[in-house]
């Protein structure tokens, strides 16, 4: 009866992430979170514990915010996790008990505070090696395409054939984080090599990086640009996001006002996009040392 209870509770947290239109993937995390937050309270063998089981254990609606403290202690000291993970975990436990079932569990919660970590930021330099090193096409237009118009790895491996202009140099990315459309550039350059390879596709699958019935994963990608990266020889750790980020920190070396680059990256605060001038190194290479002065 208990079991059947709480997985009520669940079906009813994946219908609230429906209908507000959260992508399959947050679902999936979201639900993923709540039952590890379930099975912890269930498991759980300390005395403090042992005082709140019922013989027949506990469901969501027992939970209490000591409950919520004690799983991000335990979050924190014993699994190691980093705060950023955290908040993501807290982020979900908060839309099932707050948003879904109104409970008050939250209140003197605190989350941690983000690590202040800067972007890695490729050079011009290690993006052409990594390009020139890549010798199959489509691997070498997913890294140009990431890097050239500042893409998300979810959003370049579910771009769409159909939303692809290549007679403009402004494109749209459709549905992308948060279900927003937004204005991408498309390099001149990028566009006539997206025209080749595609007059070339004898298949009629839809989407520009395709694979079998369907379009690279983002683990492939991320493992496409990750090997990019080795065989450039590269030092730093190479990713999918530090192409957007590389891209974003060379507009702003260029003299890109911020509120374009905030555009065409999809921020919603300046704020977001202002980290990208902390790794902006034009503005520095303007000082000298005062080494250089004695």
């Amino acid at each position: 009866m208990l079991e059947k209870e709480v997985i009520n509770f669940f079906k009813e947290l994946e219908t609230e992430l429906k209908i507000r239109g959260y992508s399959s993937k947050t679902i999936s995390s979201y639900i993923y979170e709540n039952k590890k937050f379930h099975d912890f309270l269930n498991k759980e063998k300390s005395e403090y514990q042992k005082s709140l089981l019922s013989a027949k254990g506990r469901t969501p609606q027992d939970v209490t915010k000591q409950d919520i403290r004690r799983y991000q202690a335990f979050l924190t000291a014993d699994k190691g996790l980093k705060p950023a993970t955290v908040n993501l975990i807290l982020s979900a436990l908060k839309f099932f008990y707050v948003d879904v079932l109104k409970m008050d569990v939250f209140q003197d919660v605190k989350r941690p505070k983000k690590e202040q970590k800067l972007p890695v930021v490729l050079t011009k330099d290690e993006i052409r090696q990594m390009i020139e090193d890549t010798k199959n096409k489509k691997h070498r237009l997913l890294i140009e395409f990431m890097y050239g118009s500042g893409l998300r790895v979810s959003e370049a491996v579910n771009f769409k054939i159909n939303d692809l202009d290549l007679n403009e140099k402004i494109n749209m990315v459709r549905s992308g984080k948060g279900g927003k459309d937004r204005r991408i550039i498309l390099p001149n350059r990028l566009r006539k090599k997206l025209g080749h390879y595609l007059k070339k596709r004898k298949d009629k699958n839809q989407y520009v990086f395709h694979y079998k019935d369907s379009h690279l994963s983002t683990r492939q990608a991320q493992r496409i640009v990750k090997q990019a990266g080795l065989r450039a020889g590269i030092k730093k750790k190479v990713f999918c996001h530090a192409l957007r980020s590389s891209f974003a920190t060379h507009l702003i070396d260029s003299g890109i006002d911020i509120r374009k680059v905030q555009v065409l990256l999809g921020h919603d605060q300046i704020s977001t996009t202002q980290i990208y001038t902390e790794v902006s190194n034009e503005g520095l290479k303007d000082i000298t040392s005062p080494l250089d002065k004695l």
